[in-house]
């Protein structure tokens, strides 16, 4: 076993029945226990993992599970101080395939411990450089082959007899990343059972104090109409509310499904650890101001008892099942049944959201506070929400991501199935601003959260009120198919306002056909005006705006209608209710129609309309407009096919990951690759440079000048030393030289500025004419490598014109970070000179997106300024940063 693996710390993870298993390598102490766990072993399972029956297979597979020799990795998995599994593998300490071997504990099978264990060592193999392994089974072994042909990689078998030998090979596709996701999403919603449908609950700290916060949580529940067992734990009294109340958890004639825990501070990991012991299967703990001690005992108490836990800090859940009705929250209201899943982490606004969905009718079928989220996550709620039969609108507010792309694939699948909203405020940039290079400052972290958002499909918008504008539209109109919008409006002014609210939002405003205009005519009283927007006058009737409204929905080249109407004298006069012309309709319209009022009293309200529909109705035009721009968006997200990661060839991740190896061996503290190194690692990658030279020396520098020099002539030095970035702003950088006696004049410059810090030069031939860009790679603790492209030269960071998407990248991410930035039509020829070469443009930022991938050790990638031209693409600066870092999966399955 490697140093590394017993480096490693325990992971916890859950089971197939929704229980949890902490996976751990083998250590020597381990070696009693694993010998009682194949002792207890029936003689037919001992068999089929020996191929035998032997007083000493006990023994010999302890001691050799707790061996440490090269090539070999034992991991265990186990719950409750039990060994419930063991898998192995060994290569014999030579490159190559690895053995492996899988047991599992008598009564336990068909729970997914194999399974598991074999994704936790497939995971290990991959970092330890193993890409295949074998497997001896018996021929009658069909669980065992079942669970190596389930797994989702690829795998062949030959038979030997009474013997199957099985190849599996490690590729990590997408068609084994979706088998780990299915597995991991059953298991994880068969945990979350006891958290949101709970048979039996709890609440600890429910006391006879007015205002407590436990006390109203019972309260809620009790007058919400919970329709099963309903617990008080209270030592002083016998009753709550009416409620039966009880002095420990573990006095309950019951043991609860849920406890939430609304003790103090200092009480709640002793509360934690009695729920464990007495079987509680899950926690909410509305308990804040816990410091670090407590809250590392509260974790350990859930985990080691596999209890998965909402907060601390948090609101409470909720489950408005009409059969269960389930309010554990101090929220002031109940919230109302409807079809909208929520998860927060601030209370405050799992507040405002519950009170608007109820208020604009919307409603909540399950709402999650999150609070400090020790362990349910709004991935956990996603998956939830995905099978609940009941959700098909998700709304989120997420501080942190414990695993971004863990998110990011969950999110991708979900959004597919039913709009993803969040509200996404962005975090400071400061920290960033201090960075080194160009690709630090401008990856801030809103960028990189934003990258995340539009890679999963997940529409992020800047406010609750804004979160509810746009929830609105989703949950009652269809998509619009593109950005054009009709406008119509009573008032010209109003049209005017809606008119720049479209503008600003990225809408369009179609002119309308000669023929669409003669079908308005018809509908319409004299005096209108056919422009966009349409000016119907006050003069309009209620039955003329419902014709216009229906003739613009079947027009041609409209995507959405957009009513603004204002209160009028005439209207009043003729009784006519012009709002009515947009909800007498039957059905929902096969294109989004929205309506403005101006004296409107809330935000946004959802008017009813026939058979049951409704339309949203705004206070103000920038509130519809943002709606349906967001609409738009996730609409041309659908509509995309699913993006693949393409297959690159020419690359050399062996050697790539052996340089950085040998540089960080030379550096620990790791730092700025030369120039040398940078080629090196560059050129794995099939990464483009300009040709170029080192020279140390005068005389060095003069002859790579004659050897690179063009057809004109002129050469670039550019002067390095560790730690150099800015080049230009040091100007530390000569420019168009000629001949030998600028070479050796532009050296001695720089030798005699730079002295003590100059290490050499890099000459190079002055590059051709093209559009400067920026093309990096900064790796984000948490989300992994952001890729960033955007204008280069001196003033990239001054104009800040960047996009930004996490790797890996997918063919449509590198399309849109392509046409993201301002600069993006300089790219496609309309400066006159025709197009860049777009597919060499493709592959620079693919191979540098798995560059970022293979090597976890690159901090930062920074290619400064890359020269598009229609006859190619290249780096002409580059500069790299290595840091001592190990890759972790983010895929594997694991609790946090």
């Amino acid at each position: 076993m490697t140093d590394d693996l017993l480096d490693r710390p325990p992971a916890h993870a859950l089971l197939a029945d929704g229980t949890t298993t902490c996976i751990r390598p083998v250590g020597p102490a381990d070696h009693d226990r694993l010998e009682r766990f194949y002792d207890d072993m029936s003689p037919d399972n001992l068999r089929l993992r020996f191929f035998g029956v032997s007083r000493r297979s006990a023994a010999m597979a302890a001691d050799r599970a707790c061996a440490h020799r090269p090539g070999y990795q034992a991991l265990l998995a186990e719950a409750h101080g039990d060994v419930l599994g063991l898998a192995e593998y060994d290569t014999g300490g030579e490159k190559g395939p690895a053995e492996i071997s899988i047991a599992v504990a008598d009564g336990i099978h068909h729970r997914g411990v194999g399974t598991l264990l074999i994704e936790h060592l497939v995971s290990a193999a991959r970092a330890a450089g193993i890409d295949t392994f074998t497997a001896d089974a018996l021929s009658e072994n069909r669980e065992v082959l079942r669970l190596f042909a389930d797994l989702g990689l690829r795998t062949s078998r030959r038979f030997e007899g009474p013997e199957t030998r099985c190849t599996i090979h490690l590729d990590e596709d997408d068609t084994y990343l979706s088998a780990v996701e299915a597995r991991g999403r059953a298991a994880d919603v068969a945990s979350l059972v006891p958290l949101l449908r709970p048979d039996t609950v709890a609440v600890v700290g429910a006391g006879r104090t007015p205002g407590s916060v436990g006390r109203a949580i019972l309260h809620h529940l009790h007058s919400g109409g919970y329709t099963h067992r309903l617990f008080a734990v209270n030592p002083s009294v016998t009753s709550v509310l009416g409620v039966p109340s009880y002095p420990s958890v573990r006095a309950l004639p019951k043991t609860p499904d849920l406890v939430i825990v609304a003790v103090s501070a200092a009480g709640v990991a002793a509360c934690a650890e009695e729920c464990g012991k007495a079987g509680v299967r899950a926690l909410v703990v509305v308990t804040s101001g816990l410091d670090a001690a407590q809250a590392r005992a509260l974790l350990s108490a859930c985990r080691t008892h596999g209890m998965r836990l909402v907060g601390p800090n948090c609101l409470g859940v909720s489950n408005t099942e009409p059969d269960l009705r389930l309010d554990a929250t101090f929220a002031a209201d109940h919230p109302r049944p409807g079809n909208a899943g929520v998860a927060v982490q601030s209370g405050g606004i799992g507040i405002a959201l519950l009170d608007g969905l109820s208020r604009l009718g919307i409603g909540v079928s399950s709402f999650v506070s999150l609070g400090d989220k020790f362990d349910v996550s709004g991935n956990d709620m996603l998956q939830w929400w995905e099978t609940d039969g009941r959700t098909d609108l998700a709304l989120l507010h997420l501080e942190s991501f414990g695993s971004p792309r863990a998110f990011s694939r969950t999110a991708r699948r979900v959004t597919r199935r039913m709009p993803v909203l969040t509200v996404d405020a962005g975090r400071s940039q400061e920290g960033r601003r201090a960075a080194a290079s160009h690709t630090a400052a401008a990856a801030t972290p809103t960028m990189t959260r934003q990258a995340l958002f539009d890679q999963a499909g997940v529409t992020a918008t800047r406010s609750v009120g804004e979160l509810l504008e746009t929830a609105a539209l989703m949950y009652s109109q269809t998509l619009p198919e593109g950005t054009r919008v009709a406008i119509v409006t009573n008032a010209g002014g109003a049209g005017v306002l809606a008119a720049d609210a479209c503008a600003e939002a990225g809408l369009t405003l179609p002119r309308f056909t000669p023929r669409a205009v003669d079908e308005l005519a018809a509908v319409l009283p004299d005096g209108a005006s056919f422009g966009n927007p349409l000016d119907v006058t006050a003069a309009v009737t209620e039955e003329e705006l419902r014709r216009c409204v229906d003739r613009l929905v079947g027009t041609p080249g409209v995507d959405a209608v957009l009513v603004v109407l204002v209160p009028t004298a005439v209207a009043a006069a003729t009784g006519d209710d012009l709002i009515k012309a947009l909800t007498w309709a039957p059905g929902r319209r096969p294109k989004p129609v929205v309506a403005v009022r101006l004296e409107q009293d809330l935000p946004v309200k959802l008017l009813p309309a026939l058979d049951d529909g409704t339309i949203p109705s705004y206070a103000e035009p920038q509130a519809a407009a943002r709606a349906l721009a967001h609409a738009a968006r996730r609409a041309a997200w659908l509509a995309r096919p699913l993006g693949t990661v393409p297959v690159l060839d020419d690359i050399d991740t062996e050697r790539a990951q052996a340089l950085a190896d040998a540089y960080l061996a030379a550096h620990p503290d790791g730092g700025w690759t030369d120039p040398r190194l940078t080629a090196d690692l560059l050129g794995c990658y099939g990464i483009p440079q300009i040709r170029w030279a080192w020279a140390e020396t005068e005389d060095e520098a003069v002859r790579a000048a004659d050897r690179l020099r063009g057809a004109d002539g002129r050469v670039v030095m550019k002067a390095h030393w560790p730690g150099l970035l800015h080049k230009t702003q040091e100007r530390a950088v000569h420019l168009d030289l000629r001949g030998e006696q600028q070479v050796r004049a532009a050296f001695r410059d720089l030798e005699t500025r730079f002295h003590g810090l100059l290490t050499g030069v890099v000459l190079q031939p002055l590059a051709d004419r093209g559009t400067e860009l920026f093309a990096g790679v900064v790796q984000d603790e948490v989300f992994g490598p952001l890729v960033l492209f955007g204008l280069g030269g001196t003033a990239t960071e001054v104009l800040a014109d960047h996009a930004a998407r996490l790797a890996p990248l997918t063919d449509h991410d590198v399309h849109d970070l392509i046409t993201a930035p301002r600069c993006a039509p300089l790219l496609f020829g309309t400066n006159g000179d025709g197009p860049v070469d777009l597919e060499r443009l493709e592959q620079l930022l693919l191979r540098l997106s798995r560059l970022a991938e293979d090597l976890p050790q690159l901090a930062e990638a920074d290619f400064n300024p890359v020269l598009a031209a229609p006859g190619g693409i290249t780096v002409l600066d580059a500069r790299l940063r290595l840091l001592p870092r190990h890759a972790q999966d983010p895929y594997l399955r694991r609790l946090r």
